[in-house]
């Protein structure tokens, strides 16, 4: 095995595995923290793990509750119905997760339209989106109630998101009737990246989800907040969903280890970002976070040769690869994959 994180293998046959930070598992000492856990029943609320998770995410974010759900893309949906109704319209990037790789849950589920615009590379432009807004009022159009935010964003190579534009999208929705949702898939990596409170970030977004089973290593699960009145009703969407848990304080705990001690080290992932870019050809200036893409490969092939020297890596598109740092790896790993892929290049 080449320099894989014996504390926590994110491991496929004992390779480095860069394909995603989806792929982290528990460390040693979350699985205690889970296997201790103080449970109830989540469905009446009745976990205090759970609950306890729930007031610090909320806190954390200054808004006044939370949900706690199994997946980004479930909070990402319910958080896009609490602001928008069916019929009405959701307004994002032509490359954001919440209309590229939810399975048109929008759609299927709530009856609720989208449109996209061309952004450059995943960059907010706040006049682009509010360019394209349709007013409430005009029975000719589809009214659009809300904006959907990715930060970082993904298919944008873990870019975060300029402050100035997310301040003056969220203060124009104000006065606009329009919400704004906030998909925060990684948005702690945003946090540590660019030294913006999660609070401020959370402040300029009507709903918000934010993942913990990322950078953060949580095994399952993310977050929704929202004023208590919203989070009361996504309780209703949540059970509706299917999404109802019982014992669920044994994740919820995986969470608060998560957030206790592996938030900071999140700046470690992009530091061995920008090391594999150095040795990648790759600009070390466009990786901000820790997604690294590498353009203009013969992408199956390199995936596939790279895997027989024990590297995994994600293929974007037939000639894009992806690379995406976590804490399942170590050092040496990157070391290795940098060895390894750059000498296929």
């Amino acid at each position: 095995m080449y320099g894989i994180n014996t504390d926590d293998p994110a491991t496929h046959s004992g390779a480095v595995d860069l394909r995603s930070d989806t792929l982290t598992r528990p460390t040693a000492a979350m699985r205690r923290a889970m296997a201790e856990a103080e449970v109830g029943d989540d469905v009446y609320r009745e976990d205090p793990t759970v609950n306890a998770l729930e007031e610090r995410v909320a806190d954390l974010f200054g808004h006044e509750a939370a949900l706690f759900v199994p997946s980004g893309t479930m909070g990402n949906q319910i958080g896009l119905r609490l602001v928008c109704e069916p019929g009405q319209e959701v307004l994002g990037d032509a490359d954001c997760h919440v209309l590229t790789y939810e399975m048109g849950a929008a759609a299927a589920l709530f009856g609720l339209s989208s449109r996209t615009v061309v952004s450059d590379g995943g960059r907010l432009s706040a006049d682009q989106l509010i360019a394209q807004v349709r007013p409430h009022g005009d029975w000719h159009l589809t009214a659009t109630a809300a904006i959907a935010v990715e930060n970082t964003h993904n298919r944008g190579g873990g870019l975060v998101q300029p402050l100035a534009e997310l301040e003056k999208l969220f203060e124009w929705s104000r006065g606009a009737g329009v919400n704004v949702h906030l998909d925060g898939a990684r948005i702690f990596n945003a946090h540590v990246a660019s030294g913006v409170a999660l609070s401020t970030y959370g402040g300029l977004a009507d709903t918000a989800s934010v993942c913990l089973s990322k950078g953060l290593g949580a095994p399952i699960g993310s977050v929704l907040v929202a004023g208590a009145e919203r989070i009361a009703a996504a309780r209703l969407w949540r059970k509706r969903l299917g999404g109802g848990m019982r014992q669920v304080g044994v994740l919820a705990a995986a969470a608060q280890y998560a957030l206790d001690h592996h938030l900071e080290r999140l700046a470690e992932d992009h530091e061995h970002a920008r090391l594999l870019a150095e040795r990648l050809g790759v600009d070390p200036a466009t990786v901000e976070t820790n997604i690294v893409v590498v353009e203009g490969v013969q992408a199956p092939l390199v995936a596939e040769v790279a895997k027989a020297q024990g590297v995994l890596v994600g293929q974007v598109s037939p000639t894009r690869i992806r690379l995406v740092t976590h804490l399942g790896v170590d050092r040496a790993g990157v070391e290795h994959a940098a060895k390894v892929v750059g000498e296929l290049l």
